[in-house]
Parts: structure tokens; sequence; C-alpha cells
């Protein structure tokens, strides 16, 4: 059995992610230990609220240097909802810019809606060759955010995309050893434990 670390750094419905983990199959750890982060076969970045505020706890904590040591050796990092955005270059909030882990090129921005935050059940259309959304790219998933990465990544990343407002944004993104969801899987039902057994799969 594989075992997965979740990032404990303050931010994120730790609990949830580490209960949804262990059903898709794998032994999990909530730690902060860089150690037990590192050992692990996946890691798991969750992350709610303000991106600014999520970069602060997560840097307090040494989680930039822990994300960056496993993708160096290709070892598997998964990144939820704002564990996802900080992923990226940087964070625009309320005209304020955050700067990010730089790992995705792109910048987290407000979402071109009329109704914020983009709360609720949605569809996304992932690439066509997608592992994570093997068995479950029909289905939808549980969103809550106001921002999000409206632009594309170019290169060798596997994009999906959803619509919400008249616009699209980045929903999920899978590059080499880094996989990340704008969605919440622990909050998606079926379908989010679906690609939470792809992830663990992939081990």
């Amino acid at each position: 059995m594989k075992h997965v670390a979740v990032l404990d750094y303050g931010s994120g419905n730790v609990h949830s992610a580490t209960r949804a983990v262990a059903a898709a199959g794998a032994t999990v750890a909530l730690s902060a230990d860089a150690d037990i982060c590192l050992a692990a076969d996946g890691l798991v970045v969750p992350g709610v609220g303000a991106f600014s505020a999520c970069m602060a706890s997560l840097l307090a904590v040494g989680g930039d240097g822990v994300i960056a040591a496993r993708l160096a050796e290709e070892k598997p990092v998964l990144g939820i909802c704002v564990g996802h955005q900080v992923l990226f270059e940087a964070g625009v909030e309320h005209g304020v810019s955050a700067t990010g882990l730089g790992l995705l090129p792109g910048t987290v921005e407000r979402l071109q809606a009329d109704v914020l935050p983009h709360m609720g059940w949605n569809t996304v259309e992932p690439a066509a060759d997608s592992k994570l959304f093997e068995g479950a790219a029909r289905e939808r998933f549980y969103f809550v955010h106001s921002y999000a990465v409206r632009t594309g990544l170019g290169g060798d990343a596997k994009v999906t995309w959803t619509d919400y407002g008249g616009g699209r944004f980045v929903s999920a993104v899978e590059y080499g050893a880094l996989w990340s969801t704008q969605f919440h899987p622990e909050k998606s039902g079926a379908a989010g434990a679906q690609l939470l057994r792809n992830w663990v799969a992939t081990l």
C-alpha cells in the first residue's frame, strides 16, 4: 500500500482530504515534518482562503522547499484548491499581487463572472490524454472559489478547463509529477473519489 502525506500548514480541509485519500487506497499521515513529507510516495497540498495567506503559511513551514525537492526527484505532488493556485507564479486579490511558488506559468486572477464565488457543481473539459480524469471525464466536480488562472500554460502541461460566467479557467493541471485541481475532489462524491484513486495508482 502506498503512503501519502497531507501537508499540514494550517490551511485547507486537511481532515476531509486525509479521509478521502485513505479511502482511495493509501495510508495517510497529516504532517508538516519535512522528512515525512519527502519520504512519502505522494504529497497532497490542500488550501482554502486567500492566496497570500496560504503562501505565507506554506513558507512558514518550509513547504516550498519540500515541494521543490519532491519535484526535483519526480515524486508526485497533488495540489487542491488554493493548494493548486499557489503553484502558479502569482495571485492578484483586491488589486494586490502576491508571489506564488512559480512551478507553473500564470497568474491567479478574479473570475470574470456576475456571480461569485463560483460555488457548487460544474463540468470539466479534460485534456484528451488525461490520466487524472480516467473514468470520470464526463462527471461534475465541486468548486468553491472566486479566483483562478484564465490563460493557457503551454509546454507539456495537460490542462483541464471549466466554463463559468461566460469565460473559462484552468480547473486542473497534469505536469510531470505535479498534478493539481481547482475543485475539491474530497467534496466531489464518486467522481472525486475516482480522481483520487487515479492519482494514488500512479504512486
